[in-house]
């Protein structure tokens, strides 16, 4: 089976779960491709938690669960190290951690100690426990959910924790047509039984390395560089976007557009993904908040004005030297 008829089986199974959000999905499983993690922020109640469970059905993830209430404790995610009387020796219990897809509920709940051991894993891919490393699951992945800021019992995350995440994304109330699937109930967490296994862990892995090899033009990476550059030279920005949300805009690009079924990215996937992997990067002055702006507002006016390159098609022998 070709690789594109792969991708459309995996999104037409999560959109079994997940109805009217199909930009949302597709993003999602974009950021799944490209390897990074998922931060999801918007109300209660909308497919956030759904979302995840049906993107793992549907590639035999091997998933767990946690809500990040404020009693959770680091080592509830980590695991720790007990003391076997009958083998006379220590040995490391797993954390919820160890999976392919960790589905980190209301993450701006909990404390930041237990926020912080996150850290680690989502960027190393590794556990440590007293001094000892473990490694988690080939793939592994984080999609987590926040409410919005200022909602009750709720915290703002450090920036360097956002900065780990590949995309935030919010998905939003559904259209009518959608709702009134919802309120029928064929759209729900029972259509999980419904969803049929396209690929496993493996496959996503094969996947993952495909979306990595497109082909991105010298002028695509230029056109990445200065929309990262104008983000720390605006007047309305204090905190610019990182050199990790660079990366995370070509890696995201090149998921974008084996989505899409190129083998190359242009010049419109960088800017479809722009916002998702940049607006949870920066930090507004106070002459953006004074204005009213919004990061996507700021960002979008940057998008517009940057301009875009006229030449990014691989040459001939480009593709000859690849087959």
């Amino acid at each position: 089976m070709a690789s594109y008829e792969i991708v459309e089986q995996i999104l037409a199974e999560a959109k079994k779960m997940v109805s009217g959000k199909d930009t949302c999905i597709k993003k999602a499983f974009a950021a799944m491709l490209a390897g990074g993690h998922i931060l999801i922020e918007d109300v209660p109640g909308v497919g956030k938690t759904t979302l995840a469970l049906a993107f793992s059905a549907a590639m035999s993830l091997n998933n767990h669960r946690m809500q990040f209430t404020p009693d959770v404790l680091p080592a509830d995610i980590l695991g720790f190290t007990m003391y076997d009387k009958e083998r006379g020796e220590f040995f490391y219990r797993e954390g919820a951690i160890m999976c392919n897809l960790f589905l980190a509920d209301e993450i701006n709940r909990t404390s930041p100690k237990t926020q912080s051991a996150l850290l680690e894993v989502m960027e190393e891919r590794r556990v440590t426990v007293d001094g000892i490393g473990h490694e988690v699951p080939e793939p592994f992945l984080v999609i987590a959910t926040e409410n919005p800021k200022g909602s009750a019992g709720t915290q703002l995350l450090p920036e360097s924790q956002l900065d780990r995440f590949m995309i935030c994304m919010s998905m939003g109330y559904p259209d009518f047509d959608s709702e009134v699937l919802i309120a029928q109930g064929k759209s729900s967490r029972n259509s999980a039984e419904q969803i049929r296994p396209v690929i496993d862990a493996q496959g996503l892995v094969s996947l993952q390395s495909e979306a990595d090899a497109v082909y991105v033009h010298e002028s695509i990476y230029e056109y990445v560089t200065r929309l990262v550059a104008a983000t720390r030279e605006n007047d309305y920005i204090d905190l610019g976007v990182s050199p990790r949300g660079t990366i995370a805009c070509v890696r995201m690009a090149k998921a974008w557009a084996y989505v899409h079924g190129r083998d190359y990215v242009l010049p419109e996937d960088v800017t479809d993904i722009f916002l998702d992997v940049t607006a949870h990067r920066i930090v507004l002055n106070t002459k953006a908040r004074v204005a009213k702006l919004s990061p996507v507002q700021v960002l979008g006016e940057i998008t517009e004005k940057t301009p875009r390159p006229t030449s990014f098609i691989p040459s001939e022998t480009h593709r000859r030297s690849r087959k």
